[in-house]
């Protein structure tokens, strides 16, 4: 959408130049002078509306990430008996899959002395470290000592240098 406006006010401010252009002894007429204002003004209104549709989906993607954030945080708080087990995580490299999507090879490693399963958030964040999505996994059934992957696999196409970092890691 903001492309759009932003494709009309590059056409409005092409108009006023070509008006411009058209007199006859080489200063700008008095209607030339009017289509440049009100190209001017058009092109103005848009950048504002483009300016706004661009903070109100940005508003949105930060109130689904928070939301998704807490449903992630709400499903490892509902493991009962579980053992914080982060340093048992490791994850590999991010990668872009055919679909777009981020997604990035979740290894555990069962420290315990019986089979186990865990559940693993990732958190996937701009090149700044700011957090732009967020994936919860389960690893189910690992034996004990042994190690098992898994993948990580962003919710949307993410652009940009993409860093993945293990948030919580549970072991049940």
């Amino acid at each position: 959408m903001a492309a759009r406006w932003a494709t009309s006010a590059v056409l409005a401010v092409a108009v006023a130049a070509a008006l411009t252009g058209c007199s006859d002894d080489n200063s700008p007429s008095s209607t030339a002078s009017k289509a440049a204002s009100a190209a001017k003004s058009v092109a103005s209104s848009l950048a504002s509306q483009a300016s706004s549709a661009v903070a109100s989906a940005t508003a949105k993607a930060g109130s689904a990430l928070a939301s998704a954030t807490a449903e992630a945080g709400r499903k490892l708080d509902d493991i009962k008996n579980g053992t914080d087990v982060k340093s048992d995580v490791t994850l590999g490299s991010p990668t872009t899959d055919s679909d777009g999507r981020t997604t990035v090879k979740v290894t555990v490693h069962n420290t315990a002395d019986s089979t186990k399963s865990f559940a693993v958030q990732v958190d996937f964040k701009d090149s700044g470290g700011k957090l732009i999505d967020v994936s919860v996994l389960t690893v189910s059934d690992v034996k004990a000592g042994a190690s098992a992957d898994a993948t990580a696999r962003s919710t949307h196409n993410l652009s940009g240098t993409v860093k993945t970092e293990v948030s919580r890691a549970v072991r049940y």
